[in-house]
């Protein structure tokens, strides 16, 4: 794996973690089969649908909240079951929930954030699988406005940030006019505290 060199931050890159023909499947595959919705969220004071399709799969129990939505679970697909152990193998972690994203062409995006939820503990480790279209991955010092780094993120590749970056950093994928084709993003993550009894 690479390492990205950004100060106070944990960032991993590996272009192929998964062989191109294993990823063409696993990306059909998941269009296919996940529960996908499009959640509408609350915005400078209006309801708007996320520019995305959104899929959150778990372990029983592992609620996940975000941009004011209460997301519950929905069971591990065997393809989705497989991928988590080979990351927890490789990466020595646990992973109970995976956040999916399915961008259906460039206008699909994510806007400025950092994955600091509660519910991801202290340090979050996130691992970030992207497969499909390549779409750039910005990133941002909090409180800044001048995009810092750039990062492709191919078919395929694997993305793992941990440590102190979500701390002290934001990330965006941005629309962009070039990009016709779809991409889903796996963001595989531990939730330390459920919100069942808040």
């Amino acid at each position: 794996m690479q390492r990205i060199e950004l100060a106070d931050a944990e960032l991993l890159y590996c272009r192929a973690w998964c062989p191109p023909q294993e990823a063409d499947r696993w990306l059909c595959e998941l269009i296919a089969t996940l529960p996908w919705s499009q959640p509408s969220i609350r915005l400078f004071g209006r309801q708007v649908k996320v520019p995305r399709e959104v899929a959150w799969i778990g372990d029983p129990g592992a609620r996940y909240r975000y941009s004011g939505l209460d997301n519950q679970p929905s069971p591990w697909t065997p393809l989705l079951a497989a991928i988590r152990r080979r990351l927890e193998r490789e990466l020595g972690r646990p992973f109970n929930g995976v956040l999916v994203n399915h961008y259906r062409d460039g206008q699909d995006a994510m806007g400025w954030h950092s994955d600091d939820e509660p519910e991801l503990g202290g340090d979050p480790l996130v691992a970030s699988l992207s497969l499909g279209a390549t779409r750039r991955f910005d990133l941002r010092r909090k409180g800044q406005t001048r995009i810092a780094h750039s990062l492709e993120l191919e078919h395929g590749s694997l993305l793992v940030m941990g440590g102190l970056t979500q701390h002290h950093w934001q990330h965006q994928i941005a629309r962009t006019t070039r990009v016709h084709a779809p991409r889903v993003n796996l963001t595989f993550r531990q939730i330390i505290a459920s919100r069942t009894d808040r």
